[in-house]
Formats: structure tokens, C-alpha cells, sequence
């Protein structure tokens, strides 16, 4: 009876990708083991290859999924627009180099040399853009601080407008004559900033130059007579003429204002409106705190904002009054020059003259003329 030994199978090492390698890899084999052995290799990539096809459209799914779930949210939670579009981007760049990773990972490449090889240019570039990446952090600092937004009047950098962007990067301003100015956030986050539109109410300032001999007490009560009339000015005290303004709200016709904020509110559900009367709430009891500090540290909690008109020089052909008011800082224009204009009007039919500049000149005869 012939017995038969099994003879066992000759190893094949595994082909590592590359020109030399695969050569040194074959050399010892036969031809059909290596052509079997590359076909096996080509299947084996071939199947890494469709699978990291396949994670990578499936992660690009999510992340689409992600960034619109995302973007909702900061949507509904009336997010600032700067923060909401700054957050976006972050959040898309950061899964897409995850997803990237992710799909060099399977395709059998060495990760760790990627991400080293990613951190050393990072450097590199981190040196040759110092000043970009100054910028990028001065744009993080106001998006986390907020020392203005988008919308906000502002004076920054000897330039002057309203807040139309806030990006990555740079900030931009529109000037009263609309011009797009672009300032460096490096500059901005370590500078002085100066914002019109961050308190609610502002003082306006006049002066009103009235010839000599001029009844300065009737001059005095003609002024503040005016500024009285206008239901823009704030009679006395600011935190009651808030007061007064929030309850004038409460009471708009939603026929006629469908927009305003009170009749908006009508119409949200009731976990909306619960949410705003919770927010109002804590607004006051915020209010109430502060009135609180400071009648503990002996500051007055409401100092007097009555309009003021007073004697501020005796000029050379003049008396100027200087004239102030306060109101919101919505107003504050169109209370300056609409004032400028009823003073101008007003107090000449009270009697009351604007001087022009005055020369005396005295001739004195000579002795020809004796």
C-alpha cells in the first residue's frame, strides 16, 4: 500500500506595493505564483479601493447632514450671523480632514506619517503667515467677545461706517457714502473701537449762536420748549422712558403692523412664547440686580436725562447756548437735523436773531482833514 505525505505549501511572502519591492518579492517565485500572487494583491486593493469609495461618499452624506442639522440650529436660536457662518465653516473643514484621514486609513496608507508630514508644512506655513493667522485669531477673539456685530455703527482704525461682515479674517465696514472699507481683525481685536451702537441711548448736542442783548431766560425756555415737544426726547430719566416705549409696543394694532415683534410672538407656538416671556423676565431681574449694586456701592440708579440748555460762551459777535438732549440711539439723527431746522425756523419768529460776524472800525480824521 503506497503511503502519501502531504508536502507542505511554500509560503509566499505578501507583495508590498512598489517597483523594486514587488521585483525583490517575485524573484524566488515561479510564474504562476506570481501572477497569482499579483492578482490577489490587485483584488485586495481593488476591494480597499471600493470601500474607501464608499466611505467616503457615505461620510460626505453625513457631513451634508451634519452642516444642515448644524446650520438650522444656530438659525433657530438667532445665532449671530458672523458666528453662525464662521461656525459652519469650521465644522465642514474639520470632517472633511477627519473623512480624509479616514479613507487614506483604509486604502492601507500610513496615517501617522500623513498627519506628521501635515503638522511639519502646517508649521511651515504657520511661520510664512504669521501675520493671516494674527488676523485669524483677532477674528476668533470677536466672534467670542462680540465687541460689535453686524449692523453695529462703529469707528475703528480712522474709519467710520456701519458693520456689514464680520469674516475669518477681516472685517467690513460701509462708510455714510458707501464705500466698502476692509480692516485686518489683527488690528481690530488688539485696537481701540469705538461703538455708536452698543448703548440704546444717546445724548445729542447743539450749538446755537444768538446776537447781544438777546433775553437769554426767555432764549433759554423757547429752546427747551421745543425739545419738549418732540416725543423723541427723553423727559428725565431713560430707564422710564423705556419703560413708556415698551408699553407703546404692547399696544400696536396687528392689522396694521403685522411685522412688529408683539404680533409676531402672537403667532409662534406656545413653547416660543414661553421661551421670549422667560427671556424678558430674566431681563428684569437682571435690572433689578443692577439697581441693587449700585444702591450698595452708592451710585444713583437713575441719573437725570432732562434736556439742558446753558450759557457756554460769550463769543465775539455771539452767545452760543450750548443745547442737550438725550434719546435713543436710533434717533439720534434724525433728531439732530430735524432740531437744526426748527431752531433755525423757530427762533427768529420768537425773536431771536442769529448775529453775523461783527467788525467795528473807528476812522479817526487826520490833521489834513481838520
Amino acid at each position: 500500500m503506497i503511503q502519501t505525505q502531504d508536502i507542505p505549501a511554500v509560503p509566499t511572502p505578501d507583495i508590498p506595493v512598489g517597483g523594486t519591492n514587488v521585483l525583490k518579492a517575485i524573484e524566488g517565485l515561479s510564474l504562476d505564483d506570481a501572477i497569482s500572487k499579483m492578482v490577489n494583491g490587485l483584488v485586495s486593493f481593488g476591494f480597499k479601493l471600493l470601500i474607501a469609495i464608499i466611505v467616503f461618499y457615505a461620510g460626505k452624506f453625513i457631513i451634508k447632514k451634519i452642516y444642515k442639522f448644524t446650520y438650522s440650529v444656530l438659525v433657530n436660536r438667532k445665532v449671530d450671523q458672523s458666528l453662525t457662518t464662521f461656525v459652519l465653516s469650521l465644522i465642514k473643514i474639520v470632517l472633511y480632514f477627519i473623512l480624509i484621514v479616514t479613507v487614506i486609513g483604509i486604502l492601507g496608507l500610513e496615517t501617522s506619517s500623513f498627519l506628521a508630514l501635515f503638522a511639519s508644512a502646517g508649521v511651515a506655513i504657520g511661520m510664512a503667515l504669521s501675520g493671516t493667522l494674527q488676523n485669524f485669531a483677532g477674528g476668533v477673539l470677536i466672534l467670542l467677545l462680540k465687541p460689535y456685530k453686524v449692523g453695529d455703527y462703529i469707528e475703528a482704525q480712522g474709519f467710520t461706517g456701519t458693520v456689514k461682515a464680520i469674516q475669518i479674517f477681516h472685517t467690513i465696514i460701509n462708510t455714510v457714502d458707501n464705500k466698502a472699507i476692509i480692516i485686518p481683525n489683527g488690528g481690530l481685536s488688539t485696537g481701540s473701537i469705538n461703538n455708536y451702537s452698543l448703548e440704546q441711548y444717546r445724548r445729542v448736542d447743539w450749538t446755537i449762536g444768538l446776537s447781544y442783548g438777546c433775553d437769554y431766560e426767555a432764549a433759554k425756555e423757547k429752546i427747551l420748549q421745543i425739545l419738549l415737544s418732540d416725543d423723541r426726547v427723553v423727559r428725565q430719566y431713560i430707564e422710564d422712558d423705556r419703560i413708556n416705549r415698551e408699553m407703546e409696543e404692547t399696544e400696536i394694532d396687528c392689522d396694521q403692523h403685522p411685522d412688529s415683534p408683539e404680533c409676531v410672538e402672537e403667532k409662534l407656538g406656545w413653547w416660543a412664547r414661553f421661551r421670549q416671556r422667560r427671556r424678558k423676565h430674566q431681563e428684569i431681574l437682571q435690572e433689578k440686580l443692577r439697581e441693587k449694586v449700585s444702591l450698595n456701592a452708592g451710585i444713583p440708579v437713575k441719573i437725570d436725562r432732562s434736556p439742558f440748555v446753558g450759557l457756554n460762551e460769550l463769543a465775539d459777535s455771539s452767545i452760543n447756548l450750548a443745547v442737550r438732549a438725550w434719546t435713543q440711539a436710533s434717533n439720534y439723527w434724525p433728531l439732530y437735523f430735524q432740531m437744526n431746522e426748527r431752531f433755525y425756523k423757530e427762533l427768529p419768529e420768537a425773536g431771536f436773531d442769529f448775529p453775523f460776524p461783527q467788525l467795528d472800525v473807528h476812522c479817526i480824521p487826520s490833521d489834513k482833514d481838520k
